[in-house]
């Protein structure tokens, strides 16, 4: 044991020398989300402009009502296809014998969306208010009528929402921040402690340590508790940060949300150990990026992984992050406890037992005989 702590001592003063990899560790991951916080939440609503043609006024001046609507009239329909060819409006309403053809640009589903939606909202609000308009002119005509529509008038009723998570304002950022947590933690941890074991071992550090009694399971216990140190504290000031300056709201226990993100934050630091024992170099440390961390943003819950073929569904469970992801988002959306996360959390132990194991046994490769 007093060997595994003089490797965990002599590890940390390395990395406290080592000012860049500090702020690699801690600044970048709540840069990169403050940036994405301003970029996904900056205008949540995006601008639309229609051309109709051979539509009448009413259903035109309805339609202009609508926020971030804008209706051009067009003479024909010619004229109104060239504007969306030359990308001035986003779709093009024509009435033709009585139908309505609808034709979207759809470079952005959500402005194809957004034109499908003002359409089907304002042919209701028209055909209601020219309802309206023969009911009074009918009443207008039977004083009799009149008087009874006037005895029966109601108050119409007034729609009040409320909302289980946040408020009117939440945006998409929300829903995916706190899979975005998990991951930075997870990139930023597997990345610097992947190098930080290559450059041990190109420099000679690792070899002249084999070399010496000490044994294979205290080299890696060393660099995890090390690294392990860094990771907790990494871990808390994205929390901490991601709650009371991106002002998140968490529903459940902030504890349980740090807790998650450390025992992922392990699992990565394994991984990141197992990976560097197969590079010759720093740039085939950042070839495995892709291959191991890229595909685990697809599985995490960023996609919905139902929406996804069920063959693809159980590549997941091989992947760390996606129970991190499915564990997080519980306690910050759903506002579940302790005892609805111990099996995403056990899943993660077992990744980490499983790649110490390997660990271990990997640096049999470097062993001098």
């Amino acid at each position: 044991m007093k060997r595994t702590w003089a490797i965990a001592k002599r590890v940390l003063k390395e990395l406290f020398r080592d000012k860049r990899t500090l702020a690699l560790m801690f600044l970048a991951p709540i840069l990169i989300l403050s940036l994405m916080k301003v970029v996904f939440t900056t205008n949540s609503t995006v601008d639309v402009n229609i051309a109709t043609v051979n539509i009448q006024s009413s259903l035109v001046k309805q339609m202009n009502k609508m926020n971030n609507i804008n209706v051009t009239k067009y003479s024909t329909e010619a004229n109104a296809n060239k504007a969306l060819k030359d990308q001035k409006v986003d779709g093009v309403v024509h009435k033709k014998g009585g139908n309505f053809y609808v034709k979207n640009a759809n470079t952005d589903a959500s402005k194809t969306a957004a034109t499908k939606a003002a359409l089907q909202s304002s042919m209701v609000a028209t055909n209601v208010k020219q309802l309206k308009e023969k009911l009074t002119k009918i009443a207008a005509a039977n004083p009799q009528v009149a008087a009874a529509m006037q005895g029966n008038k109601q108050t119409a009723p007034k729609i009040h929402n409320s909302y289980v998570y946040g408020n009117k304002d939440t945006s998409f950022f929300d829903k995916i921040l706190p899979i975005l947590m998990g991951f930075f933690v997870f990139f930023f941890v597997f990345l610097i402690s992947g190098m930080a074991l290559l450059k041990e071992r190109t420099t000679g550090t690792l070899d002249r340590l084999l070399a010496t009694p000490v044994r294979r399971s205290e080299i890696v216990f060393g660099y995890m508790i090390s690294y392990g140190l860094l990771a907790i504290v990494q871990t808390l000031i994205i929390v901490l940060f991601t709650v009371y300056v991106l002002n998140v709201e968490v529903l459940g226990n902030i504890w349980n949300m740090v807790l998650v993100n450390v025992v992922l934050a392990v699992v990565a630091l394994a991984l990141g150990i197992l990976m560097s024992t197969f590079a010759k170099s720093e740039f085939q440390m950042m070839q495995f990026i892709p291959i191991i961390v890229i595909p685990q943003v697809f599985f995490s819950g960023i996609i919905p992984l139902d929406q996804m073929a069920h063959w693809v569904q159980d590549l997941a469970y091989i992947l760390p992050l996606k129970y991190a992801g499915e564990a997080t988002s519980a306690v910050v959306l759903n506002g579940y406890g302790l005892g609805h996360i111990l099996a995403p959390i056990g899943a993660l132990l077992i990744f980490l037992v499983i790649l110490t194991m390997l660990n271990i046994y990997g640096l049999r490769r470097y062993r001098k005989v």
